[in-house]
């Protein structure tokens, strides 16, 4: 269970002060920017144009593939990189430059495969392996197919995905369940057989476990985007995110916002608690730290 800590409590008077004090603010596409629609609403469209508008750097981080996410990207007209897959894939749309890939290991990635395809998971789990952009999986299941339809992407089924792993890593390895108590289980088991300096694991919606390099989460992706290419500090940021995959973004920012449909323990570590994204929960927060 996340607890909110006294240092993200901030008083209303370190609070007005870090507002003006913000030149980066760092957004989630899904269930925070994009909600059913699968696209942006004129409020947030907006309201991201009105912060650029003052100076303010906008940036996205998100678990999604990098070209499930350039359209985002694009809409919004962010002069800094992308980064995709949790962070592990950060890329500049505007000259192709990679800037970070650290995938998983492939030896793990085998370890992981040799997990799902136990005979209690392997009927549960749609399993997805991204590899040099491109989305591999061993058939076409229900959930991949809806998954592939939001996302814009064209899945490669393969059988065997070993046979992909022969000459590649992958930069992500996600299992897709309907089966919300099977992922948690799943996610459970898993960080009980390997340590945060061997995977990173995570869910980014309820139904979807995660894995990724170690190094790499939405808040050093953040770091990386103000410290390294703006020379900014934590303070100099604002971040937005509703999931378990946005916690690191949301405990860096000078400003941490969790949406309205974010989990329980999302909120706890949150500053502040915007509508859902149904309600432009982002536009909302947005206008009040930044556009007031």
């Amino acid at each position: 269970m996340y607890q909110a800590s006294a240092a993200n409590l901030a008083s209303t008077e370190n609070q007005a002060i870090a507002t003006q004090d913000i030149k980066l603010l760092v957004l989630d596409i899904d269930g925070t920017i994009a909600g059913e629609s699968n696209t942006l609403s004129t409020a947030v469209k907006q309201a991201i144009a009105a912060v650029q508008a003052k100076g303010i750097q906008v940036a996205i981080a998100t678990g999604r593939m990098y070209r499930s996410a350039l359209r985002f990207h694009e809409e919004i007209a962010s002069n800094l990189p992308l980064a995709a897959y949790q962070g592990a894939w950060i890329q500049d749309p505007a000259n192709q430059t990679i800037h970070c890939h650290l995938p998983v290991g492939k030896e793990i990635a085998h370890q992981l495969l040799d997990y799902f395809e136990q005979p209690q998971w392997r009927s549960l789990l749609s399993i997805h392996f991204y590899i040099n952009d491109e989305l591999y999986v061993r058939e076409l299941t229900r959930e991949t197919t809806i998954y592939a339809q939001r996302s814009g992407i064209t899945p490669i089924p393969v059988g065997d995905l070993r046979q992909v792993l022969t000459d590649n890593e992958p930069t992500k390895v996600l299992a897709l369940c309907d089966d919300t108590d099977a992922i948690n289980k799943l996610l459970g088991n898993l960080r009980r057989q390997y340590t945060p300096a061997e995977l990173y694991l995570t869910t980014s919606v309820a139904t979807f476990f995660e894995a990724t390099n170690p190094s790499v989460n939405k808040g050093v992706a953040a770091r990386y985007f103000a410290e390294e290419l703006l020379g900014l500090q934590r303070n100099n940021v604002m971040a937005i995110g509703d999931n378990f995959n946005d916690l690191e973004m949301l405990e860096y920012a000078g400003i941490g916002v969790a949406m309205g449909n974010a989990p329980t323990d999302v909120k706890a570590i949150a500053q502040w608690v915007a509508p859902s994204v149904e309600k432009d929960g982002a536009a909302v927060a947005i206008k009040k730290f930044l556009l007031s």
